[in-house]
């Protein structure tokens, strides 16, 4: 619903940023005939010719037609937000998107060295492969020699802090085959991670035996959940290059369902699999243990698959989020000193999240609570306000027949009021559900 509310904004941007162009081409061209010295009666000649050939578009265009709402021009949520929020609303969507940005910086920073720890404490340590038996160690075991697992966690959050970090400070491009290449490498690991806990279910060896539900569990799930799913900031990347876009909410649709077959397969072969208290927070250390997995080689893939994914997406969220620090703090002329464009915006980039993967390192907790606040800020209330803020400057740039030809299935303002209800009730649910836990009631 909320995806489908983006796209509807999108066409609203672009049909706006059009409408805009063609008047100030037509202010240009007045303003040109003036200065020139035509005479008026040339200027009327020209353009009776002129609505003699366009008539028919801008005629149309003018009362709204949805030649004018094709989406041809990528405009990103935050350029969405300028256009349609009032300065307090445009500050909020920043603050939303800079904390969630945080959040995903944060679980970066975590998962490595947590991967590299269990790995590495486990092939070097006195655990020889048994990461994934169901072990429970604590943070004061030892990993090898003198160093505590807790210490080598931190020795790799260094080590990963001074080899990616300094991408913060510059500008990162030309990803594409690093991205093709990051993108077979998740393939390739969720689909080894199904079969392996399918032949290990069909083999009578499952150890799973979930109850039917646990509350406790809502306030995680739900912030999993939206950060799994939650793509609406990258719309405007993947809608826009899209050459046909008749059956752009088919295909949405369409790419939902196979999102949630395929987590759904993932997950409930995980829980079936693998015995209550025994799933760790990094999925693939499960596949770790040699009773599971006997290949060496697809043991260490898993095991170590955090490591090669997260570190190629992490410079490029970091220069997303020291940008964003840029556009909420625009300034007039678009520069600033050297000292706080090169030192400062990247340090305060950098520094909170490894300070938080320096404090926790409960991925659990992080993705839970990333996803129940800042995310569900991004996937639900930033949506529901564009569509309602885009219709209602589309009735007034337009009138009040424009026909959007992206407008959301759920075009009625009950969906809208819906979507912000749901979200205020899922962010009070969640606050009220982390007080009790922390006050063990």
């Amino acid at each position: 619903m909320t995806t489908t509310f983006v796209v509807e904004a999108m066409a609203a941007a672009n049909a706006q940023l059009r409408w805009k162009r063609m008047e100030k081409r037509k202010e240009d061209d007045e303003d040109e005939d003036s200065s020139s010295g035509v005479s008026d009666s040339d200027v009327l000649l020209r353009d009776s010719y002129e609505r003699a050939e366009t008539r028919p578009i801008l005629s149309v265009q003018r009362r709204g037609s949805p030649n004018i709402f094709e989406i041809t021009e990528r405009v990103e949520m935050g350029q969405m937000a300028s256009m349609f929020f009032n300065k307090v609303g445009v500050n909020l969507f920043y603050f939303c998107i800079i904390i969630y940005l945080y959040g995903d910086l944060a679980i970066y920073a975590a998962a490595v060295p947590v991967s590299l720890m269990q790995v590495t404490c486990s092939a070097i340590g006195n655990h020889s492969c048994s990461v994934g038996d169901g072990t429970k160690y604590n943070d004061t075991d030892k990993c090898w020699g003198p160093i505590r697992r807790i210490d080598a966690y931190r020795l790799y959050l260094a080590a990963f802090t001074l080899l990616l970090g300094p991408f913060t400070f510059f500008n990162v491009q030309k990803t594409k085959y690093l991205q093709i290449v990051t993108s077979l490498m998740r393939w390739i690991a969720f689909i080894l991670m199904i079969i392996l806990a399918l032949i290990r279910i069909s083999r009578g060896q499952a150890e799973g035996h979930p109850s039917m539900a646990q509350l406790s569990g809502i306030r995680n799930l739900f912030g999993v959940c939206v950060y799994s799913f939650m793509c609406q900031h990258s719309l405007p990347s993947l809608i826009t290059p899209i050459s046909k876009k008749r059956h752009v909410y088919k295909l949405v649709l369409l790419d939902y369902t196979l999102i949630l077959a395929f987590y759904s397969l993932l997950s409930f072969t995980a829980i079936y699999c693998f015995r209550n208290g025994r799933l760790m927070d990094m999925y693939t250390l499960n596949f770790t243990d040699c009773d599971i997995v006997g290949a060496a080689s697809v043991r260490y893939f898993l095991g170590l698959f955090p490591v090669f994914t997260i570190s190629t997406n992490f410079p490029i969220i970091a220069v997303t989020l020291r940008n964003n620090w840029k556009t909420l703090f625009h300034r007039e002329g678009g520069t600033y000193p050297w000292l706080v464009d090169r030192v400062v915006f990247p340090a305060i980039t950098l520094v909170p999240p490894v300070l938080v993967a320096f404090c926790t390192h409960d991925l659990e907790s992080l993705v839970g609570i990333t996803g129940a606040y800042a995310g569900s800020g991004i996937q639900y209330v930033t949506p529901a306000f564009l569509a309602l803020c885009s219709r209602r400057d589309t009735q007034l740039v337009f009138g009040s027949g424009a026909l959007n030809k992206h407008r959301s299935p759920f075009h009625h303002s009950f969906w809208v009021v819906f979507v912000l209800m749901w979200g205020f009730s899922c962010f009070v649910f969640v606050t009220a559900n982390i007080v009790l836990s922390e006050s063990k009631f």
